[in-house]
Parts: structure tokens; sequence; C-alpha cells
């Protein structure tokens, strides 16, 4: 699932995804106040253009140039509110200490033995700000036979709420139904939810 593996993925669809914000960055950024954002994996930027039209300035990053150039069309109106940026995560890190919300939606990013990429995520998150990452409840999906990779592979909530220490409060923890239909010719009916706030 590299670059090229993307960049194919979003060639062969005028559109991939549905075009709506995840209904977990909805659920619980809808109160937030808007500050500096970071939306990892933006895909085709519906969650970067809900919260810039919610008043967040959003760097959106994805590793996908396709799909980068597909969201800043679709997002030409709020060219002034979000940053989209080429970034591949095992390779770079956002800038620390530096976004008030750091978002990251069934993010397939494959487990690393010393978890550098997402400790670089929770660094990019400055002091009082908000974490959200979301996940697929692997016991909804078909067995791994039925698939051509492994979704355990992939970086889970619960990894990332394993790297959180005293500096961390831990809000919501949890398995939840989705709110939004289950995309077309998918087993996917339950989230799973980690939102954490940096305390220091």
């Amino acid at each position: 699932m590299d670059e090229q593996f993307w960049d194919e993925k979003y060639r062969s669809s005028d559109q991939v995804f549905s075009g709506a914000p995840n209904g977990v960055l909805v659920t619980e950024a809808t109160d937030l106040p808007p500050g500096q954002a970071l939306d990892v994996g933006c895909g085709e930027g519906a969650d970067a253009l809900w919260l810039a039209r919610r008043g967040w300035q959003v760097t959106a990053i994805d590793i996908s140039r396709t799909a980068l150039r597909r969201a800043a069309a679709t997002g030409a109106d709020l060219a002034d509110r979000v940053t989209w940026t080429h970034m591949d995560l095992t390779a770079a890190s956002p800038p620390a200490a530096s976004f008030d919300l750091v978002s990251a939606h069934y993010l397939p990013l494959r487990r690393q033995p010393d978890h550098a990429a997402l400790r670089g995520l929770l660094d990019a998150v400055a002091p009082g700000g908000t974490l959200l990452f979301a996940g697929h409840d692997l016991a909804d999906l078909p067995p791994r036979s039925e698939l051509d990779l492994d979704p355990a592979d992939f970086c889970q909530p619960g990894d990332v709420a394993g790297l959180l220490d005293h500096d961390w409060a831990v809000l919501i923890n949890e398995t939840r139904p989705r709110t939004s239909p289950t995309p077309a010719g998918t087993h996917h009916t339950h989230d799973v939810v980690l939102r954490a706030r940096r305390l220091r």
C-alpha cells in the first residue's frame, strides 16, 4: 500500500469515497473551537473541507498525489483554509506541537516495531489539543482468508492508546455503531474510536 498503490486506486475511479465527512469526526469535532487541524490520510478531502468550513485552518496530508489534486480541485473555494500536502508518514513526520486537532480515520498505516509514524502523529498535537483516531472494528471484517491482506498488520486505535503516557487524558476509547450507512460491499458496521487530549 505504497504511493503507487494509492495513486492507481484513485485513478481507477472518478470518485472513490462518498464525499461526506466521516461520522466520527462530525460527532467528536463539532463542538471543538476551531484552530489548527491536521487531517491525516485526507484522501479526496471531505474531512478537511468540513473542518475548513467550520473555521479550522487545515493541513491535509496524504501519500497519493492524485487524491490531493482531486481534493484541491473540489475545495478550490477554500484554498486559503486548507494546505494540501504530500507526505509518507513512514518517511517524514508532521511538525511537532503544531495542531489543536490531529484527526485520522481508517488510516492504512502498517505497524512498525518502533511505532515511529504513530509517535510522529502524537508529537504533532499541541498542548491542550485533541487526538482523534478511528478505525474499523476488526470483528466486523471477513476472515483473513477472504482478504488480500491482514487488517491486524495495520495500526489500530488500541496501538495508539498504548503509546499514551501521563501527558495525555483519554476521553473516549470505545467501539460504537457507525453513524453513517455501511459502504457498499463492506462489512463495516462498527467504529473503534480513540479521543484523547494532550495535557502538556
